[in-house]
């Protein structure tokens, strides 16, 4: 877990609900539980100040670090992400982008296409892009930002079924995908008995609550949400997504317990 990425998923999951805001002494305690050191957090604090996610206040000796505005839009959107799984049935239609940008704005491609691919669209070739949702509200919004972006929003039916298919085969690895979430399963869904014991608490629950997070993460920012008339028969993403909100729920209590111990004895 990197230390940028674990300072939002501490906000996310446990500060926002205290006031989205923390001393900086706790702070260093949380992410001392993961092997971070004080400096470390010291160096990803000022960066992330520097950078617009976070703000700060002096409390007399102290500092306190708050999210911006910014920041909390992006983890309200994360926490969508994660906690929301589309169950709208499809129509068969797709939306699809078409887009241009000059070869001198690389940069902004490269943030066009991990956008895109945020709110579930797939190369069905490099400049076109689709998606069973339509999300073109979304996609304007983001694509305002860059003027140099050229861009064609429509929706299509193909064929039939087979060709459906063999689109979504074509623009997104969903064995790769499939075989990820199969892996989460088998590494997380025999714990669901240990953790339901109340085997685990503290540091540890507080550990593996926000390794679990992460790893479900790591596949889900990649799952477009496709229908399941798009998706292989032997789909695991629904089991990976019951069983992550099972051992989320799970280890809530006692990782919420240990924040609340370690930031009152840093009060």
């Amino acid at each position: 877990m990197k230390a940028r990425s674990l300072v939002f998923d501490l906000f996310g999951d446990y500060l926002c609900t205290g006031g989205g805001e923390v001393r900086l002494r706790g702070l260093i305690a949380l992410m001392g539980c993961f092997g971070v050191p004080e400096a470390t957090v010291r160096v990803v604090v000022t960066r992330l100040r520097k950078e617009g996610w976070l703000a700060s206040r002096r409390d007399g000796r102290e500092t306190t670090y708050l999210l911006t505005d910014a920041a909390g839009h992006m983890l309200e959107e994360g926490q969508e992400r994660v906690f929301r799984r589309s169950e709208q049935a499809w129509d068969g239609r797709w939306h699809l982008v078409i887009y241009s940008v000059p070869e001198t704005e690389r940069a902004v491609r490269e943030q066009l296409r991990k956008k895109l691919s945020w709110l579930g669209y797939g190369p069905l070739s490099p400049s076109v892009w689709l998606s069973p949702h339509d999300r073109v509200d979304e996609v304007k919004l983001a694509v305002a930002q860059w003027s140099s972006v050229r861009m064609d929003l429509f929706s299509a039916a193909s064929e039939g079924p087979q060709v459906d298919r063999a689109m979504a085969a074509r623009s997104w690895d969903l064995d790769e995908l499939n075989r990820d979430y199969a892996e989460l399963v088998a590494e997380f869904e025999p714990r669901l008995e240990h953790y339901s014991s109340g085997d685990l608490a503290g540091q540890d629950a507080l550990v593996e609550r926000t390794r679990l997070v992460g790893r479900y993460r790591e596949s889900l920012y990649r799952d477009p949400e496709l229908p399941v008339q798009l998706l292989p028969e032997d789909w695991a993403g629904w089991t990976a997504h019951k069983v992550f909100r099972q051992a989320h729920e799970l280890l809530r209590e006692p990782a919420e317990e240990c924040v609340a111990s370690l930031l009152s004895r840093t009060a």
